[in-house]
């Protein structure tokens, strides 16, 4: 295989889960169409194609029921593992939807025992987080929903996952653990409605916790996608707000099933606009954490297929910045997107709420025909990115 400029190395800062490269290709409708791949040859594998990091659920490394002395020789193996080919753990998370205890919801259920089960479970796998290096930790509500929608009050769902998010950044202080909590919307399935379904939900319950700065939001494409959202408008809004802690990239089609594809290989134009805004070459402050695929391999694919696939995803993203880099320095692309100034109206739009700025802007001339009538050049700015996207330029 020959190698070039959009190789990807660990300064990408690329990562993948356990459970993406080790997808064995099971669906609601088959079994398993792969071997069941050892944590160790994963991590093996991703130093190999020049990732950066794998991420990983508790249940992901250490099965469910593991004795003490079971755990502590997985973790001592995978730790080596990571050692001997330069690989990290940027990010970890709790499995709270994969157990039968778990199948009405885990912090939002409603028996008191499921709730404190899915506390000890978490702080548990936050300790193995940390133990792993993890800065950043995922709180993903797979089961925190319902289909009978009478079952409880979804206010009172908000209420208790509320103080599971508080409890644990306090379990977090207590432990002296410098880690921040990153929460990850997705509107269904596996339950027909899930709690707090887009990036925006989210954004709007971070801010009644008891500690928000220790909490931000992880963004995953097909989970914005699946709500016919954009991916790009609801990440820039976490930027925005300083709250983009950690990002899942994949593809998917509009109102189809969560899909995990490949970063890149559908909505090709959403993709370019999404790394367009992660790496700023627009001009705005870039995103400098984890870039993680949250994405596995078809189910057609054999081994060698999962590793084209990972790589698939690290090329593509690189690919993606290059023709970002070359369309944002195009400079009819800049001459279009420029600015509009005015020296009488930029001053009064900048500056804070006052009786004479009200009185400035109200007697301000505007010819409201003239302007209506004037042509953006959207449609030519448009044909631009496809000449990029398309290699014309």
């Amino acid at each position: 295989m020959t190698s070039d400029a959009f190789d990807p190395t660990p300064a990408d800062r690329f990562s993948f889960g356990l459970w993406t490269v080790g997808n064995p290709g099971r669906d609601p409708f088959g079994g398993p169409v792969r071997a069941t791949q050892d944590p160790c040859r994963i991590v093996k594998k991703l130093g190999e194609i020049g990732a950066w990091g794998v991420n990983l659920h508790d249940e992901d490394l250490i099965p469910f029921g593991s004795s003490a002395a079971e755990r502590d020789r997985i973790v001592g193996d995978f730790k080596k593992a990571l050692e001997d080919n330069g690989v990290v753990v940027p990010m970890a998370t709790t499995n709270l939807f994969s157990q039968p205890i778990f199948r009405d919801g885990a912090f939002t259920a409603n028996d008191p025992k499921v709730r404190a089960f899915a506390l000890q479970k978490t702080m548990t796998a936050i300790e193995l987080g940390v133990e792993l290096g993890a800065q950043t930790y995922v709180f993903w509500g797979g089961r925190e929903g319902t289909e009978a929608d009478a079952c409880r009050d979804p206010q009172e769902a908000t209420k208790r996952f509320r103080h599971a998010i508080d409890y644990l950044t306090c379990f977090c202080e207590d432990k002296g653990y410098d880690l921040r909590f990153a929460l990850e919307a997705k509107p269904n399935e596996p339950r027909g409605d899930i709690y707090l379904a887009t990036t925006g939900h989210m954004l709007a319950f971070i801010a009644t916790l008891d500690k928000p700065e220790r909490v931000g939001v992880n963004p995953e494409v097909a989970h914005e996608s699946m709500a016919g959202l954009s991916m790009t408008h609801n990440v820039a809004q976490a930027m925005e707000a300083g709250k983009l802690f950690h990002i899942d990239l994949n593809g998917q089609r509009i109102g189809r099933y969560d899909q995990d594809l490949r970063f890149g290989s559908e909505d090709l134009k959403q993709a370019f606009l999404l790394v367009r805004l992660l790496e700023g070459t627009a001009g705005n402050d870039p995103y400098s954490g984890p870039l993680h695929f949250d994405a596995h391999a078809y189910r057609t694919e054999d081994d060698a297929g999962v590793w084209d696939f990972a790589r698939g995803c690290m090329r593509t993203y690189k690919l993606l910045v290059a023709r970002a880099q070359a369309f944002d320095a195009d400079s009819e692309v800049r001459d279009i997107i420029a600015d509009v100034t005015d020296p009488v109206l930029d001053p009064l739009l900048s500056a804070p709420y006052s009786p004479e700025t009200v009185a400035a802007l109200r007697g301000a001339a505007i010819d409201v025909k003239a302007v209506a009538q004037i042509g953006l050049r959207y449609e030519r700015l448009d044909q631009l990115m496809v000449e990029y996207l398309m290699g014309a330029r």
